[in-house]
């Protein structure tokens, strides 16, 4: 018998991409009021998650009305709620449903704000009204200039325009990232950064090592273009470059991916031995390094970037997604020149340009905003939300980097993550176990990623952080549920 088995959002955690999964099948007519959701079990081993990702999948698509569940009976879906249009995912119209709890605009706003959820699943830049007075500036600098508007509406190569280059150039530099703009390839942000080099500089079936847990979008972007993704261990010290020697003696592999100033999640900076051994190891091996460095930390608790000691073998990632305003996706490659014309006809067969008004408005930012205040203001609050979490919750083991969007807590013995996350929702607080940056087969630690920046206010973030210490303290019951 077949049984409903949805497509994952790979870019949301699993538990949240079920329950959107749930929201647009039921949209789109795909699942009938009152028909049963299968049991959980039997939906883990088809989409092949664990029962508790499940569990708390339809807690979530329950918690927001698509569906009800019945004491000893099962799952069953509720009638669709009229909203607005979302897409269908068949046929590329519009239907009427609830809006998206996933990675909707405005429903994350929303929910914190009418039905006291806080969300710290998300690694998104703290509110300040600032993103909107710099957005606002931008556009009105560009609508003031008729060069800007022509550029705007003209189709560009794929590599942009020259003085937009230059000026992302100055703007890195600026922030403790030094490049050359005949380096850079302008992307649609650090995600796509990581697709156009793994597409331009790999082919299937060849193999790409990172940490023991990592970005879920590169595992994502892996998978999706037959790449083997192996792993490594973490430690204080970030990747086991030793562990990654050993590797090399066996299987060589294309490219080794690494977030070196700060390991997402765990926060682990690569040291700076690890950094000059993982460099020598390239260089005797003849693989790509893709460093990330979208998880923005200032020059002061940085280490040398490995592209500054191998730039014929690094690419460098980076966005504006994490300091002017997660909405605008624009994003720098940095590689060697002699492989940018592979990486640019990529682009080119992929969307053949970043949409120039995309460009001209992080420009004008750039120019006429306030980008330089708001990433000094946005450094000093993530200073202050890590140091009121480390009050909170210093107790137990955390790491992090000072000026951080995330905390990384590791539980007490004998509490499991999965339990402590449903415990948590169900009191409305959502965070992130260690399962989506999970690498292979091996089971996850039992730890949190917190997005403390992700908060709408310090006082926001209190209220939640005082809940997670609550439960740490009186953590749920564990159950039996095999015999």
């Amino acid at each position: 018998m077949t049984i409903w088995t949805p497509t994952l959002d790979p870019t949301l955690p699993r538990y949240r991409a079920l329950a959107e999964a749930i929201r647009l099948d039921i949209a789109s007519g795909l699942l009938k009021e009152d028909e049963r959701l299968p049991p959980q079990r039997r939906l883990a081993d088809a989409l092949g998650v664990t029962i508790g990702t499940v569990t708390r999948g339809y807690a979530e698509a329950e918690r927001h009305g698509l569906v009800r569940a019945r004491v000893g009976s099962g799952t069953y879906v509720n009638a669709p709620v009229s909203a607005g249009p979302v897409p269908d995912r068949r046929f590329g119209h519009a239907l009427h449903a609830r809006p998206s709890f996933g990675i909707a605009a405005e429903s994350d706003d929303s929910l914190s704000a009418s039905s006291g959820v806080m969300d710290l699943t998300m690694s998104l830049p703290p509110p300040h009204p600032a993103r909107q007075q710099g957005m606002a500036a931008a556009l009105t600098a560009i609508s003031h200039s008729p060069e800007a508007l022509v550029r705007s509406v003209e189709y560009q190569n794929e590599f942009g325009v020259g003085s937009h280059r230059q000026l992302l150039a100055s703007w890195m530099s600026e922030l403790g990232m030094p490049v050359e703009p005949e380096e850079l390839m302008l992307t649609q942000g650090g995600q796509n950064g990581i697709t156009l080099a793994l597409s331009a500089l790999l082919a299937p079936g060849e193999a790409v090592v990172t940490g023991a847990l990592t970005y879920p979008g590169l595992i994502a972007a892996t998978a999706e273009r037959g790449l083997k993704l192996l792993r490594v261990p973490l430690d204080e010290e970030g990747m086991d470059v030793e562990a990654l020697a050993r590797l090399c003696r066996q299987q060589v592999p294309r490219m080794v991916y690494v977030m070196a100033e700060q390991n997402n999640p765990g926060a682990a900076q690569l040291s700076h031995a690890r950094r000059e051994a993982l460099v020598a190891l390239a260089r005797q091996h003849d693989f790509w390094i893709l460093e990330d460095g979208v998880q923005y930390l200032p020059r002061e608790e940085c280490g040398t970037r490995l592209y500054q000691m191998a730039p014929e073998r690094t690419l460098y990632v980076f966005s504006t997604s994490k300091l002017l305003a997660g909405g605008l996706r624009l994003g720098v490659l940095r590689a060697p020149v002699e492989v940018l014309s592979r990486i640019g006809a990529v682009l080119r067969s992929h969307s053949w340009m970043v949409a120039p008004l995309l460009m001209e408005t992080v420009c004008a930012w750039l120019t006429s905003g306030n980008a330089t205040q708001l990433v000094d203001w946005q450094v000093e609050e993530m200073r202050a939300r890590q140091r009121l979490a480390r009050t909170l919750l210093g107790e137990w083991t955390l790491s992090s980097r000072p000026s951080s969007f995330d905390l990384w807590l590791v539980l007490p013995e004998g509490q499991r993550s999965q339990a402590v996350v449903e415990s948590l929702a169900r009191r409305g607080v959502h965070v992130t176990s260690a399962e989506p940056f999970c690498v292979g087969n091996e089971p996850p630690p039992q730890a949190l990623r917190l997005c403390l920046s992700a908060a709408e206010s310090r006082e926001v973030l209190t209220r939640a952080l005082e809940i997670v210490r609550e439960v740490l303290h009186a953590p749920p019951p564990l159950r039996c549920t095999t015999l």
